[in-house]
């Protein structure tokens, strides 16, 4: 690879049905000393980590909801499943 050639972080989604590729630019290093331009690097991909993640589950999200909407009505359980999700649930003796 080049030196000045760009750098990208990905992730790939591939599923039966479907496929995506999500990516952020690494910036170029500022420095020419090795490790000054590590640490860039580091600190480069920290901050992009969280950002492609975010673009994973908005698309996973919409994925999701389509599948949602193909499938038809939400049972029941599964409505209050969704209502509490992450949420500790203590079941209540009747």
């Amino acid at each position: 690879m080049a030196a000045n050639s760009p750098l990208n972080l990905q992730a790939v989604y591939a599923a039966p049905d479907a496929s995506k590729v999500f990516t952020q630019e690494i910036p170029p290093a500022s420095s020419t000393d090795a490790f000054t331009a590590k640490q860039s690097h580091l600190i480069a991909l920290q901050s992009l980590v969280p950002k492609l993640q975010e673009q994973i589950n908005v698309f996973l999200t919409e994925r999701m909801e389509e599948d949602k909407k193909a499938q038809g009505a939400v049972s029941e359980q599964e409505a209050k499943e969704e209502e509490n999700y992450g949420e500790e649930v203590v079941e209540e003796d009747a």
